[in-house]
């Protein structure tokens, strides 16, 4: 009996514990581990696990189990924020973790089971779509997407044309063909994986025009414990330590602060914000704060403040994080007599937009969660120069987090074919160039500044016009296919 045929024959525990540990195998595809080989070792054995069940429900239990196994690794640090306030919150961590990996993974059980006792290209178009569905059921969770596994490698540069669900389509695409174990589909799957690292290194390949106007960013990591961060004996101090690392022997073209860099309103404190300018030696500056409207509403916002201190515009995070920054369904929970389980979360401003200040070109700026969202780095009208991201990845814990948040921020200037510029209060942050790769940086954990320039942008990516569109298209036309492939065999 062939190694495919005996992983398919597998039953009872055996079965199960395989589909655990796969799952656990293709998670270290992800940063910081990076380590798109796995690919090839459990991707075949996931879809010959598939093969051998024998009914819907058993092949929806493998699937479910391998997205466990994937994403109790991949999301390990979502343990992190529990540990903040250890005391109150730590024996919350293992079952948050274990929730979130179920409930993620259900996801992937939907579509092992729709496509049980199909040909491994039905589970590759129904997990391709489901893979897509996370990013907007629920408000979405994108995280730790199949395609980001090539982040390290020059096969990212695909996400230019189709995107990171594309990228994640013809990946699992390939190694539906290696699975097979013959001589055609091996020369098949070769073939597309050689396609896209030969097109990933042509574009890597090209020179870039430099920017015109020789414009200067600086980045800043304060470094703020999240434990500490809003305790009122040290708020003075991180304040006086921002405006340190803002001040130099002249000028920036613009100075980025990290989301919340703050403890005060700034349209309440005109001084401190004049105190910033100076700091800054007149640079104008991007920063993170917090915002209550007369309601008594609260936003999570983004500001530009002018060379001299004066708040001149303001994005309030449109996308916000379930349970960290606002309770679903509060409403309902309050009208049934259960307010005191919402809290007083943070509310959702008007969506994405384009911002200018002065001579800073013009931006796309995004709050920590949202730029794990592909559909969120581009805005209708006018196209931005560059994108910035403000983030507290203090959130994330030291290990795993603060790098996968890195590395899907850089897949979104290799989307758009745009810079990214990246304050993060622990880290990392960086500049980075339209075709991902990091020009300068702050290492994770260390107080700190990074003065350098910004790319140009490059032309508009085929991404960046069309969007997901393609691949939907492409997928639902397979499965017509399908549809219409097994009506015929049933005549």
């Amino acid at each position: 009996m062939n190694f495919p045929d005996r992983i398919g024959g597998l039953t009872g525990w055996r079965q199960l514990l395989l589909a655990v540990a796969t799952g656990a195998v293709m998670g270290l595809a992800q940063a910081p581990w990076s380590l798109p080989l796995v690919f090839i070792l459990a991707l075949p054995v996931i879809y010959w696990l598939h093969a051998g069940a024998l009914s819907a429900r058993r092949a929806a239990l493998l699937g479910w189990l391998v997205g466990v196994g994937y994403f109790g690794l991949t999301l390990a640090w979502i343990v992190e924020p529990f540990w903040v306030d250890i005391a109150r919150h730590g024996w919350m961590a293992p079952f948050a973790l274990f929730f979130m990996a179920a409930g993620l993974a259900s996801f992937w059980a939907l579509a092992f089971g729709l496509a049980a006792r199909q040909r491994a290209m039905a589970l590759v178009v129904l997990w391709t779509l489901v893979e897509m569905a996370r990013s907007y059921v629920f408000t979405g969770f994108p995280w730790g997407l199949i395609g980001y596994g090539w982040v390290e490698t020059p096969t990212i540069q695909t996400a230019s044309l189709v995107g990171v669900h594309g990228l994640g389509f013809f990946t699992l695409t390939a190694m539906a063909l290696l699975s097979r174990a013959k001589l055609v589909p091996l020369v098949s799957a070769a073939g597309i994986l050689a396609v896209m690292w030969g097109f990933g290194t042509y574009r890597l390949s090209q020179h870039m025009q430099p920017r015109a106007d020789d414009f200067t960013v600086r980045i800043v990591q304060p470094n703020v414990e999240q434990k500490l961060k809003w305790l009122p004996e040290f708020q003075n101090m991180f304040f006086q330590r921002l405006k340190s690392l803002s001040s130099g022997e002249k000028p920036m073209g613009v100075v980025i602060w990290p989301e919340a860099a703050i403890p005060f309103f700034p349209r309440e404190r005109p001084d401190l914000l004049q105190e910033i300018s100076i700091a800054a030696q007149g640079s104008e500056v991007i920063l993170g704060a917090r915002r209550r409207d007369a309601s008594g509403n609260w936003f999570n916002q983004l500001v530009l403040l002018d060379g001299d201190g004066v708040l001149t515009e303001n994005y309030d995070k449109h996308h916000l994080v379930p349970f960290g920054e606002y309770v679903p369904l509060s409403g309902l929970l309050s009208a049934v007599g259960l307010s005191a389980l919402t809290g007083n979360g943070f509310t959702a401003g008007d969506g994405p937009k384009v911002m200018r200040l002065g001579d800073t070109p013009p931006f796309l700026p995004l709050i920590c969660y949202e730029a794990i969202f592909p559909q969120h780095a581009k805005v209708s009208g006018e196209r931005p120069d560059w994108i910035v991201q403000i983030t507290n990845d203090a959130w994330f814990g030291q290990f795993s987090g603060p790098y996968q948040h890195l590395a899907q921020s850089r897949v979104r200037a290799i989307e758009q074919g745009l810079p990214l510029a990246r304050s993060a209060n622990t880290g990392v942050s960086a500049m980075v160039d339209p075709y991902g790769r990091i020009v300068g940086s702050v290492p994770l954990n260390k107080i700190g500044f990074v003065d350098v320039g910004l790319p140009a942008p490059l032309p508009a990516t085929v991404y960046s016009r069309l969007g997901d569109w393609p691949v939907l298209a492409m997928l639902l036309a397979l499965i017509f296919l399908q549809l219409f492939a097994g009506k015929r065999r049933q005549s």
